[in-house]
């Protein structure tokens, strides 16, 4: 982990209750580092958690930062370095890693601990758990031991089989294979055997035996139609177009057959057939421009593809289109919260489902997709798209074009702070004149950007760059998370 995904892990794990089973903190003392391993992995077992984490350098009780003096380097019983002792007394030997990050306010130290599974982590013997901010012996709680040992592990969505007994013609009858090659750039083998031996190393297919069965990666991708797979149909893309600004009146709905992969590039061109025009003069030429730039409608689209939940049933992604905006919807909460989907590193409920799709230059996997909506957004002097998240679904919002004086307090604001979001990734700070060309304000109106980001201020979104800078004519901004 670099130190920007430092910082923003440390931040979200700072922003935890203070009673967290999971989640230690700790200032300065290591001497019971084994055992908080242990405890540690444990519960972020029994709570569904990936990863269970140790930070040294936080203050437990208010998650202030102090700084530690604690060295991964230092050494154990026995003058053994640390590290070799831990790993050497866990049972069994789970994955942690550490890194040190040399914060702004005092240097701290994390450990990234893997969850148990199906077995409890032992650290010289004897297994240990996080009761409320207590560590216990893991013995004294029965019932904590038992659910460790029965926990179902949990199946990837993409390997599980979306349609099984199945010949090899069967097969490619459903399955779009010269799309895969195609977009893969690989020649076609020229017999069954050369396609079925590719689509298996792919883990489209599974065979056992003579049968074969297609995983949900494989249909949910590449189906000739999506219907023949039943526990998928409901998965397809669905888009809707109202008449005017609310869903009274629908004028046509139209939902997808295909496999997201062979489907993708007619779905971005159905959606944007569908969008508005306006027309402009330039170089005394008329020619038309959408409303909406189709670089950021094809981003949204792949978002929404793969950071959906295939747990949440009967529901799949979703455009709706009014007169005044597009509403991208897809199924499942988002992982991390809406007001860092800037910055933060990208998270996947279907990992694989993202690396095949960047494979064939879908999407991208390094979070650069809402940075790009964002870009485009400010390029085409739109107003800042929103970022919703529902109780079982989220959603983005892009609207069409707004002047400043349409524009309400909330769209001034978001616009704003993700402004300013978009000039930290960038490497910049936000500044008057950034936003004034943003907005589109005349220099002499300087006074108007400076009320609007007044403002973001008072909303907590952004800060002074510089708190102590008393100039306001150079003064610069950031987000209230950097």
């Amino acid at each position: 982990m670099d130190e920007q995904e430092l910082n923003i892990l440390l931040s979200e794990l700072r922003a935890f209750p203070v009673e967290t089973e999971w989640v230690e903190f700790k200032t300065n003392n290591d001497q019971e580092i084994g055992e908080y391993i242990s405890a540690l992995s444990n519960s972020a077992c029994i709570h569904d958690k990936s990863f269970g984490y140790l930070v040294f350098g936080v203050e437990d009780k208010t998650h202030r930062i102090i700084g530690t003096k604690f060295d991964t380097n230092t050494k154990a019983k026995g003058n053994e370095d640390l590290i070799p002792w831990l790993s050497r007394l866990l049972n069994p030997r789970i994955n942690f890693e550490h890194y040190t990050l040399n914060h702004t306010e005092g240097r701290v130290v994390i450990f990234k601990i893997k969850a148990a599974a199906n077995t409890p982590v032992l650290f010289q013997g004897t297994a240990f758990i996080r009761v409320g901010s207590y560590k216990k012996r893991l013995t004294e709680y029965p019932e904590k031991e038992r659910l460790i040992w029965t926990k179902e592990p949990v199946i990837q969505f993409e390997n599980e089989i979306a349609k099984g007994n199945l010949s090899v013609d069967e097969v490619l009858k459903l399955l779009d294979y010269p799309s895969y090659f195609d977009m893969m750039n690989l020649p076609l083998p020229s017999n069954k055997d050369g396609i079925i031996d590719k689509l298996r190393k792919e883990k489209l297919l599974i065979k056992e035996n003579s049968i074969y069965s297609i995983t949900n990666l494989g249909a949910i991708l590449f189906a000739k139609d999506i219907e023949h797979f039943e526990t998928l149909e409901r998965k397809a893309f669905r888009v809707i177009i109202y008449d005017g600004k609310n869903k009274r009146k629908t004028i046509k709905e139209q939902s997808g057959k295909k496999g997201y992969a062979v489907g993708f590039e007619g779905l971005v061109n159905y959606i944007d057939d569908q969008l508005p025009t306006n027309e402009i003069i330039d170089n005394a030429l008329r020619r038309e421009v959408k409303m909406y730039p189709k670089l950021a409608i094809r981003e949204l689209v792949a978002n929404a593809i793969i950071h959906q939940d295939f747990r949440e049933r009967g529901t799949g992604p979703m455009i709706e289109l009014f007169s005044d905006r597009i509403e991208i919807s897809n199924p499942g909460k988002p992982l991390i919260n809406t007001l860092r989907f800037v910055d933060h590193n990208p998270q996947s409920r279907n990992e694989r489902l993202a690396h095949f799709m960047r494979r064939l230059n879908i999407c991208e996997e390094r979070g650069s997709g809402i940075d790009k909506v964002l870009f485009e957004c400010e390029f085409f002097q739109l107003p800042a798209p929103k970022f919703i998240e529902g109780e079982n679904y989220t959603r983005i919002i892009m609207y069409s074009y707004k002047t400043l004086r349409q524009m309400d307090k909330e769209d001034k604001i978001r616009a704003t702070y993700l402004h300013a979001c978009l000039k930290v990734v960038s490497g910049e700070n936000m500044t008057n004149q950034s936003l004034r060309e943003r907005f589109g304000i005349e220099e002499k109106n300087y006074s108007m950007a400076s009320r609007i980001i007044s403002e973001t201020i008072k909303s907590e979104l952004i800060k002074d760059y510089d708190p102590e800078s008393s100039s306001k004519k150079h003064a610069k901004y950031i987000p209230f998370w950097a």
